[in-house]
């Protein structure tokens, strides 16, 4: 292997050449020690400039920095305001919202004198089960606004059988039982999720958990567990109010009945959760309506439940 000179020691270069070849070869790593040297000479006159200028502009810089922190406290402020007025918007807006359901539902069922209490009541009776339950916010808020719509499909149904106060043929139960899927149809295809629950609840709120319920017949859990909440609580709602063929039952009367659909009518485990929290039910109803449930009525049974073998006692 060929070495060049910078390769060689110095010792093997006396030996081997001149001395004037060797000042060559010295005066040769000079140059490239001052062109070296030249170069970090510029480095250090470019960061020295750079560090000047930074230095000039730095109170510039800070006075920047600090309008840049007193316009973010000021955003901040407004972000705040901001937030505030959206959260009293949405408000505003699920108040809109309730208040329009109310009122369609109170449109449909407009010949029953009871029917805004009963729309009341509905949501708070299903959105406490639903509490009870353990089902997400965003699914109890669903129920509560979703449950009063469960027979709006009602306003397709004749008045003369709709109103009636004795028994009802057969002809016209089965006209009746066309109230679910009239009002599945009425609330179908929408985007809104609290239209598609209520729409659910309105087709299958007649189920019962044996199967004997219509339109579809469906058992147990193939149930939608919103309808089997709206269920239960429909006809608690139902038992102790006022209707054109009945009185209204008392409180115990109703539970007890609604203990004898265990398994039948209703879901077992909803069916324990209402026994279980009677008196929050039973709170709800006077608070709304407005009534004792110790006051003494006039209780007469009625003709459908005489002829269902229903016994109240």
């Amino acid at each position: 292997m060929n070495l060049t000179y910078e390769d060689q020691p110095l010792e093997s270069l006396t030996d081997s050449i001149d001395f004037k070849t060797l000042y060559l070869h010295e005066l040769k790593k000079n140059e490239g020690l001052t062109n070296e040297l030249a170069i970090a000479d510029a480095q250090i006159r470019t960061y020295t400039r750079e560090l000047s200028q930074a230095f000039i502009h730095s109170k510039h810089n800070r006075k920047q920095l600090a309008t840049v922190n007193s316009q973010l406290v000021k955003y901040a402020s407004d972000l705040r305001t901001t937030f505030s007025n959206l959260r009293l918007a949405h408000k505003e807006l699920q108040d809109a919202y309730r208040d329009t359901i109310f009122r369609l539902v109170l449109a449909s069922e407009y010949k029953d004198k009871d029917t805004g209490n009963h729309i009341t009541r509905m949501s708070r009776f299903s959105t406490l089960l639903a509490q009870i339950q353990g089902l997400s916010t965003t699914e109890i808020d669903c129920i509560s606004y979703a449950a009063p719509m469960h027979d709006v499909g009602k306003i397709g149904i004749p008045d003369n059988i709709l109103l009636k106060k004795g028994m009802l043929t057969e002809s016209e139960f089965a006209v009746i039982k066309t109230h679910t899927t009239i009002g599945s149809l009425i609330l179908e295809n929408s985007r809104s999720n609290v239209l598609q629950v209520a729409q659910t609840i309105a087709l299958s709120h007649h189920e019962h958990w044996n199967g004997s319920g219509y339109p579809a017949g469906l058992m147990k859990e193939k149930i939608p567990l919103a309808a089997r909440i709206v269920a239960l609580s429909d006809t608690f709602d139902a038992l102790t109010s006022k209707r054109p063929y009945k009185s209204p039952y008392p409180i115990d009367v109703a539970c007890n009945i609604i203990k004898k659909e265990r398994e039948h009518h209703f879901d077992p485990d909803l069916v324990d959760a209402f026994v279980k929290n009677i008196d929050d039910f039973a709170k709800i109803k006077q608070e709304i309506d407005n009534t004792n449930p110790a006051d003494t009525q006039t209780l007469w049974i009625s003709e459908r439940d005489i002829a269902s073998g229903l016994k109240l006692f």
